[in-house]
C-alpha cells in the first residue's frame, strides 16, 4: 500500500481522529497556559513595582502601623498587646490591631495596592524567639515615588505618636528594643542640682553635638585622629539626682535613652561591642552603677574570692568598646555611680571619660529651690528658712528625700517645714 493511501486511512479512522484532537486541543492549552504565564511574569517585571521590607528593618513596625490606618475594611487582624506595670501597682495594658498575614488591598493615591505580609513558620529570630516576617508591596507602574511617599507617611505617622516623649531603649539580644510606653518629657528645671552644675553639663554636651566638624578639621591639622565621642560620669550618693538629670537631659535634647546593665551575666565583650555600634541615632547611652560590675582591680586583688564570677564581659572588654580601634563615633555615653573609689583609674581615664561631675547631697541653694518650686506661692524668706531648718538637721540630705518629704506635705508648706525632722525617718 502506497504511503499516501496509509495517511488517508488513518485520516478517516475516527479513533485515531478522536485521538490527535485530544492531544492536538491539549498541546494548545499547555502552550496557552505557559504563554500567560511568562506574559504575566513580563508583565509584573515592565509594568509593575514591588517594596520588600523585612522585620529586622527599623520601617517594619512603621508600615504596620500605616497600614492599619489605611486597611480600615480588612477583616483579617493580628493584635500585639503592649503591657505596663506602674510602681503603684496599676498596669497600663494597649491593644493595637495590625494586618494578619496574607493579602490586603488598600487604594492610596488613586492606585490599588496589594500588601502581602509573610510570615515564616520553619525560621526565627534567635534572640527573641519570634518567627521571621516581611511586608511585600506591589503597585502598577514604574514610578518608585509612591513607596517613598508611603515609608515618609509611616514615619511622620510614628514620630507623631512618639512627639513630646522619651523613648527607653534596653538590649534585648544582639538589639535594641524599646523598653515599655514612651515616657512624657522631663523638664530640665524640674533637677535642681548644686548652682551652674546642671547649666554646665548641658553646654559641654550641646556643644559637643553642634560641633562634628571641629573634630575631623582639628584632627587634620594635628595630623592625628581625634574621637567624635563624648563619655560622661556621674558620681555621688544615691538619691541626689543623677539618673533624673540625664533623664531631663534627654528631654533637652530631643534624645531617647539606650539603657545597659553591665552587670547582665549574658553581656560578653562581642555582644557589648556590637550593642553600642548599633545603638539608635540621637541617642544617650547610660551604663548605671558601673561599680556593680567592675571594681578596682587592686580590691579585686585584694577580695580575689569575693569578686570572682561576676559575669561574661571583660573589663579590657569594657575598654576596648569605650575607645578601642572598633569603637564606634557620634556617640554619647553616660556612667554613673555611688562609688567613686571603685573605679579602676583606666576606666574613669580622658578618652573614656571626659568630664566627671559630683552630684552631691543637697545644698542651702538646692534645698531653698526646691522649696520654691514646690511652692510657688510662698515667699522667698519661707524657702530660706525652710533650707535653714533642713541644714540644722542633717548636712546630708538628698534630693529624693526633699521630694519624699514636700510629698507628704502637698498643700501645707507651712507642715513642711515645721516637720522638718521626720525627713530622716
Amino acid at each position: 500500500m502506497p504511503f499516501s493511501d496509509f495517511v488517508l486511512a488513518l485520516k478517516d479512522n475516527p479513533y485515531f481522529g478522536a485521538g490527535f484532537g485530544l492531544v492536538g486541543v491539549g498541546t494548545a492549552l499547555a502552550l496557552a497556559r505557559k504563554g500567560a504565564q511568562f506574559g504575566l511574569v513580563a508583565f509584573r517585571r515592565h509594568y509593575m513595582i514591588t517594596l520588600e521590607v523585612p522585620s529586622k528593618d527599623k520601617s517594619y513596625h512603621w508600615l504596620l502601623s500605616w497600614i492599619s490606618h489605611h486597611a480600615k475594611h480588612t477583616q483579617h487582624l493580628s493584635v500585639e498587646t503592649s503591657y505596663l506595670q506602674h510602681e503603684s501597682g496599676r498596669v497600663s495594658t494597649k491593644f493595637d490591631f495590625v494586618p494578619s498575614p496574607g493579602n490586603h488591598f488598600i487604594w492610596y493615591r488613586r492606585k490599588c495596592i496589594r500588601i502581602e505580609r509573610n510570615r515564616e513558620k520553619q525560621m526565627i529570630d534567635l534572640h527573641t524567639g519570634t518567627p521571621w516576617e516581611s511586608v511585600t508591596f506591589t503597585a502598577l507602574g514604574t514610578n518608585r515615588e509612591i513607596f517613598f511617599n508611603i515609608l515618609q507617611e509611616a514615619r511622620e505617622l510614628a514620630l507623631q505618636q512618639q512627639e513630646g516623649r522619651t523613648i527607653m531603649y534596653t538590649a534585648m539580644g544582639a538589639e535594641w528594643r524599646q523598653f515599655g510606653f514612651p515616657r512624657r518629657r522631663r523638664p530640665l528645671s524640674s533637677v535642681v542640682l548644686e548652682k551652674g552644675v546642671a547649666e554646665r553639663l548641658v553646654q559641654d554636651v550641646k556643644e559637643f553635638i553642634e560641633n562634628p566638624k571641629w573634630y575631623s578639621e582639628r584632627g587634620k591639622a594635628l595630623a592625628q585622629r581625634i574621637p567624635y565621642r563624648r563619655g560622661y560620669l556621674l558620681y555621688g550618693p544615691p538619691g541626689c539626682g543623677k539618673s533624673s538629670f540625664i533623664t531631663a537631659l534627654a528631654g533637652e535634647l530631643q534624645y531617647s535613652i539606650c539603657l545597659l546593665s553591665l552587670s547582665d551575666r549574658s553581656l560578653s565583650d562581642d555582644r557589648l561591642n556590637h550593642l553600642l555600634s548599633v545603638a539608635p541615632q540621637q541617642s544617650i547611652i547610660l551604663l548605671e552603677d558601673v561599680d556593680a560590675a567592675f571594681v578596682s582591680r587592686d580590691l579585686a586583688a585584694e577580695n580575689s574570692a569575693v569578686y570572682q564570677g561576676m559575669g561574661r564581659l571583660t573589663f579590657s572588654g569594657l575598654l576596648n568598646a569605650l575607645d578601642g580601634v572598633a569603637s564606634t563615633e557620634a556617640r554619647i555615653v553616660f556612667m554613673t555611680t555611688n562609688y567613686m573609689d571603685r573605679l579602676d583609674p583606666a576606666l574613669v581615664r580622658p578618652g573614656r571619660v571626659d568630664l566627671k561631675q559630683y552630684v552631691g547631697h543637697c545644698s542651702r541653694w538646692q534645698l531653698a529651690c526646691m522649696f520654691q518650686r514646690f511652692y510657688p506661692e510662698q515667699p522667698l524668706a519661707s524657702a530660706d528658712r525652710f533650707a535653714e531648718q533642713a541644714l540644722a538637721v542633717s548636712n546630708q540630705i538628698s534630693a529624693a528625700q526633699v521630694q519624699g518629704h514636700f510629698m507628704l506635705y502637698k498643700t501645707d508648706p507651712r507642715g513642711a517645714t515645721e516637720n522638718i525632722r521626720s525627713i530622716l525617718l
